[in-house]
């Protein structure tokens, strides 16, 4: 069934930075906060799906609860039991697409912003299915479909003021400063503002490796050991140079070898 939700998986590039950063009105500094505080820092799985979390108190609401006796660990009152995460999460999610495929569509987090299928229309999107295929093309989409819902819910203000507090209320709940998210947002801009922002191209690259079955440790655009160390290993398989580093000539190679995965 891992094929069902993939598509072409792509990394976030340069494009859809501009594109997300000149909707919401912000600079990249605000953004690469709100990536860093409020993401899980890739929006796929090593499988290229995209990256889910199956809320079984969602589920439970959208079936006006008629399943919470016959399946009460995927429907649920109580939020709460997700159990594994990763792949795990399609296990769940096929079984309450099985029950009700709207519904299930509805009660996950799709992508790298973990937007609610409950929130595709206010995302911008005609519904779920539409919400979903885009969530499946690459991160350019899951990132605007983020923007979408924060400027539907005039988030992009707080953003742009840097009122982390109400932009973290907003975002994470009136419980948001047990997690305490606005002060990461305040320390993450600040980083970003004063030092190097990540590198797109490095990033992309710890995609495909990842991808192609190599460990290149965080998604973070920082070329760090585990990063070295996958790069050399795909490197040394296919009869390259080693470089120590993504460059734009590497990223290509490693796309097309990305390409050749079984779609």
């Amino acid at each position: 069934m891992s094929e069902q939700f993939r598509d072409k998986a792509l990394p976030l590039n340069q494009e859809g930075v501009a594109e997300v950063v000149d909707r919401l009105q912000v600079t990249v500094a605000e953004l690469w906060a709100v990536l860093n505080v409020e993401t899980r820092g890739c929006g796929f799985l090593a499988d290229r799906r995209p990256m889910i979390l199956f809320e079984r108190h969602i589920f439970s609401r959208e079936t006006d609860h008629q399943f919470d006796i016959s399946h009460p660990d995927i429907s649920n009152r109580k939020a709460g039991g997700y159990g594994a995460g990763g792949g795990a999460q399609y296990e769940r999610l096929q079984r309450a697409l099985a029950l009700d495929r709207r519904a299930a569509l509805r009660s996950a987090s799709w992508g790298i912003g973990q937007l609610m299928g409950f929130n595709a229309e206010i995302a911008g999107y005609a519904g779920v299915d539409e919400m979903v295929t885009a969530m499946q093309i690459s991160e350019n989409h899951q990132l605007l479909g983020m923007a979408g819902e924060i400027t539907s819910n005039r988030l992009d203000r707080s953003l742009r003021a840097h009122d982390w507090a109400a932009f973290a209320r907003g975002y994470n709940g009136p419980e948001y400063a047990k997690n305490s998210y606005d002060t990461r947002l305040a320390a993450a801009y600040q980083k970003y503002t004063l030092g190097p922002l990540p590198d797109l191209i490095v990033r992309a690259g710890q995609i495909f490796l990842m991808y192609l079955g190599y460990h290149p440790g965080s998604i973070d655009g920082v070329s760090g050991r585990f990063t070295r160390s996958a790069l050399n290993e795909f490197q040394e398989r296919h009869g390259l140079p080693f470089t120590g580093e993504i460059n734009e000539e590497l990223l290509e190679i490693l796309r097309l070898e990305v390409e050749k995965l079984p779609a």
